[in-house]
């Protein structure tokens, strides 16, 4: 454990040499996912990454002793994505991160494609394009709003697998430690260091919260999340009304 008490080694530790430039490391925040686990663990032992490093946040289902019965490396965290990304972040010796969501899947097509875009050294972050693991209406839609509104604010959000170079990564301090908003918070952050792909190339994000919560609660709750945010309402607010409405 680190002396700050923070952070836990619960499997083999990063190598401290650099993988040098193009090199990925991909990044994966989980709490209590054991059901999606073993189809996690299969999608990430695909990708061609040089990294892979997940980060558990206290999970209490069983995930652990999937982690550990797994080839991948894992640590644990305090809860809270921006804890266990910024934990599993400093474990990466590679020159991008690229942070995914624990129900979202990514391609050996879609690394492809960063990994190409990485041969670009002006550009320093970015994100994919989503889609839905249904297609059922509305969800195309929303995927394509979702696209469309950060290829124009150039704002992404978790669920588009927001990558950085390592270096600004750490730069800029990592995520901010807050409960709530900590990617827009990032993202907007990196909009004012160097330049921001959007790539076309297509993540599948889990739509269960939608329909848990119902699609048009769910967005007129996010719209005014993140109005409230612009507002300057702190985030530990936020979280509390988030973790509330859910």
């Amino acid at each position: 454990m680190t002396a700050d008490g923070l952070v836990a080694i619960c499997s083999s530790v990063a190598s401290e040499e650099n993988h040098g430039d193009g090199s990925i490391a991909v990044v994966v925040p989980l709490l209590n996912e054991a059901a999606a686990l073993p189809a996690l663990l299969t999608m990430l032992g695909t990708l061609p990454v040089e990294e892979v490093v997940l980060v558990d946040g206290g999970s209490r289902d069983g995930s652990r002793a999937l982690l550990a019965a797994s080839r991948l490396r894992w640590i644990t965290a305090p809860a809270g994505r921006a804890s266990q990304m910024n934990a599993g972040a400093a474990q990466c010796r590679s020159d991008c991160l690229l942070f995914l969501h624990a129900d979202t899947v990514i391609t050996p097509q879609a690394i492809a494609q960063l990994r190409q875009t990485l041969q670009n050294p002006t550009i320093q972050s970015g994100r994919f394009d989503i889609r839905f693991d249904s297609n059922t209406p509305p969800f195309p839609l929303i995927a394509a709003m979702i696209n469309l509104r950060s290829r124009i604010s150039g704002i992404s959000t978790g669920d588009q697998a927001l990558f950085v170079r390592r270096s600004l990564f750490e730069a800029l301090g990592g995520f901010p430690d807050q409960p709530l908003m900590e990617d827009i918070a990032l993202s907007a952050r990196l909009k004012r260091h160097g330049g921001v792909a959007c790539l076309r190339a297509k993540v599948t994000t889990s739509c269960r919260r939608w329909q848990r919560h119902g699609v048009l609660r769910t967005i007129l709750l996010m719209w005014w999340l993140r109005w409230q945010y612009w507002r300057g309402v702190p985030a530990e607010q936020l979280a509390r009304h988030y973790r509330q409405a859910r």
